[in-house]
C-alpha cells in the first residue's frame, strides 16, 4: 500500500460544510496503510452545525483512525520535538487558519501542530476552503505558496457566480499531494477548475 507506515497528523478546521468530504479522505489514507492522528481546531471541537455535531465528528475521527484527537495547544507542541509525523495536513484549511499561519499567529492546536512540525523542515499540506480566498486571503495564499515546506492541494473557485472570492481544494487530491510533499515537490497544476 502506498501510504504504508507513513505517519500523518490530520488537522481539521471549521469549514464545517467540508468535513464530510474529509472523513472520506481520512478513511482512504488509513485504508492505504497510513497511521493517521486527528488534530482538531477549537471550532470543530465545540460547534454543532447543520452539517454535523462536534461530538459526532470526533467520534468518527476516532473510529476511522483508532487514535484519540489532539485538541489542545499543549498536546500539539511536542509534534516537532518528538518528530511524531512525516507530514501534517490541514484539511479543510479555513481562511482564518490560512491567515494566521501566513502571519505566524499560533493560537490553536492546528496552528501549533503546523508550527511545531515545520521546525523540523517537514512538509505541511494545506487544503484550502475559504470564502475569501480571492479576497483578503489572496495575499496569504501567495505567502504560503512561497513558504518552504508548505504545499497546497490543487484548488479552484467552487461557485464563481454566487461567491466570486470563494476557493476550495479538490479534497480527492489530498493523498497525491501528501505523497508529492513528502518527496519535497508541489503537485501541479495548483489551480484547477473546480468542476473538472
Amino acid at each position: 500500500m502506498q501510504f504504508d507506515g507513513l505517519k500523518i497528523g490530520f488537522a481539521v478546521t471549521g469549514s464545517h460544510c467540508t468535513i464530510g468530504e474529509i472523513i472520506i479522505v481520512m478513511k482512504r489514507l488509513v485504508d492505504e496503510g497510513a497511521e493517521v492522528t486527528p488534530i482538531i481546531s477549537y471550532s470543530v471541537q465545540t460547534t454543532d452545525t447543520r452539517f454535523g455535531k462536534a461530538k459526532e465528528w470526533e467520534r468518527q475521527f476516532r473510529e476511522i483512525t483508532h487514535r484519540e484527537s489532539i485538541h489542545s495547544i499543549s498536546q500539539a507542541e511536542p509534534i516537532g520535538p518528538k518528530k511524531m509525523f512525516d507530514c501534517v495536513v490541514i484539511a479543510p484549511c479555513t481562511g482564518n487558519t490560512l491567515a494566521k499561519l501566513a502571519n505566524g499567529i499560533i493560537d490553536t492546536p492546528v496552528l501549533m501542530a503546523a508550527k511545531s512540525h515545520l521546525r523540523n523542515q517537514s512538509p505541511v499540506v494545506l487544503a484550502i476552503a475559504s470564502n475569501d480566498g480571492l479576497g483578503m486571503n489572496a495575499c496569504n495564499i501567495g505567502i504560503l505558496l512561497n513558504t518552504k515546506n508548505v504545499y497546497l492541494v490543487p484548488f479552484g473557485q467552487d461557485n464563481p457566480q454566487v461567491k466570486a472570492n470563494s476557493l476550495i481544494a479538490h479534497m480527492d487530491q489530498v493523498p497525491d499531494t501528501i505523497l508529492m510533499a513528502c518527496a519535497g515537490k508541489q503537485i501541479q497544476p495548483v489551480l484547477l477548475d473546480y468542476r473538472s
